[in-house]
């Protein structure tokens, strides 16, 4: 699976209508769209996962910089974060987990 972040988006935007959008030139498998949790209303971003590479870079090629209800699109491969690295440190008999300081 990979994820795409898509940018540009309406407040209120709602994930059938994009997903049916992007669908018609790239398998999508799931979304989400970014929301405020007072409001409810989209933050402006969502993300999308594909199937594959070729799915995902199909859909930024094809998509990025097309108006989509009146908004341009910024859409592309999201980046992966790596999880912080876990340190183990040894406390008289046992190793216990020391998460890092963020």
């Amino acid at each position: 699976m990979v994820k795409i972040f898509v940018g540009g988006l309406r407040p209120d935007v709602t994930e059938l209508d994009l997903v049916m959008y992007i669908s018609l030139r790239a398998q999508v498998n799931t979304i989400k769209v970014v929301r405020d949790k007072v409001t409810k209303r989209c933050k402006g971003y969502a993300f999308l996962e594909m199937t594959s590479l070729a799915e995902a870079e199909k859909a930024v090629s094809l998509l990025n910089g097309e108006e989509y209800q009146g908004q341009v699109l910024n859409i592309k491969v999201a980046e992966e974060v790596a999880p912080p690295a876990t340190t183990y440190v040894k406390t008289n008999k046992s190793f216990q987990k020391k998460r890092p300081r963020v």
